[in-house]
């Protein structure tokens, strides 16, 4: 019998924030002034899933490590002036928190200094007070399923009760390694092939997502929830 759910782990980037468009292009634009000329699919393909310090070494690797410290603090630069003129919430995604009775965290590949930034720009930080983790809480980042254990270790649910919803490929990766089950959003940029596989349900969109949770949908059949849900309190400490 599979486990009900105890807790919903959100990641941040293309599943609350419509986040990845403004990434990919500033990868793009920033790796053709530095050397590394990438192609939108490329970059979603390398970078978009990853942490920083994953994609970091990436780009050490690619072209040095003084360049590659020039392009993360370009990216910043670039970043938080795209945040502020463009970031919006994933459409549906309001509607999905403001009637959502599980409980629920954030576990993201970045770092809290963006993601307060980013989710307090769209509104969305005060669903996630005092439970928002990110991978430089540890060792590995996705698709290592460190981060992901961490956060339900945190918010007291064992992982076989934790249901991650996720955009890439190595967020689904991560899930399953933990021993969650995925729900592998396709709305964004990630091809919903690269997110299939076991005890993974792919949708497209958000406002599905509560009746996956209810198990009124599975369009997949991997992904069932067959008994009530034991809704357990909220952790208040990050």
């Amino acid at each position: 019998m599979i486990d009900p759910i105890e807790l919903v782990i959100f990641d941040c980037d293309g599943v609350l924030i419509d986040s990845e468009r403004i990434a990919v292009r500033l990868h793009v634009t920033v790796g053709a002034e530095l050397g590394w000329p990438l192609t939108e699919a490329e970059v979603i393909e390398k970078f978009i899933g990853r942490s920083i310090v994953s994609n970091g070494e990436q780009i050490t690797a690619r072209i040095g490590p003084s360049r590659a410290a020039l392009w993360l603090e370009r990216f910043d630069q670039l970043h938080r002036v795209a945040v502020d003129a463009e970031l919006t919430p994933v459409d549906g995604i309001l509607d999905v928190l403001d009637t959502l009775t599980l409980p629920s965290c954030v576990a993201s590949g970045g770092s809290h200094d963006t993601m307060r930034r980013t989710l307090g720009r769209t509104g969305i930080h005060r669903y996630f007070e005092g439970r928002v983790f990110s991978a430089g809480e540890v060792a590995h980042g996705k698709p290592a399923p460190d981060l992901f254990l961490h956060a339900a270790r945190r918010m007291g649910v064992h992982p076989s009760a934790c249901v991650v919803v996720e955009d890439s490929k190595y967020g689904v990766q991560a899930a399953r390694a933990a021993g969650m089950r995925a729900l592998g959003y396709t709305g964004g940029l990630t091809p919903a092939r690269w997110l299939e596989g076991p005890n993974t349900t792919v949708f497209d969109d958000m406002r599905d997502l509560p009746g996956l949770l209810a198990g009124r949908r599975g369009p997949t059949g991997t992904f069932v929830q067959d008994r009530q849900p034991t809704v357990r309190a909220q952790s208040p400490h990050e």
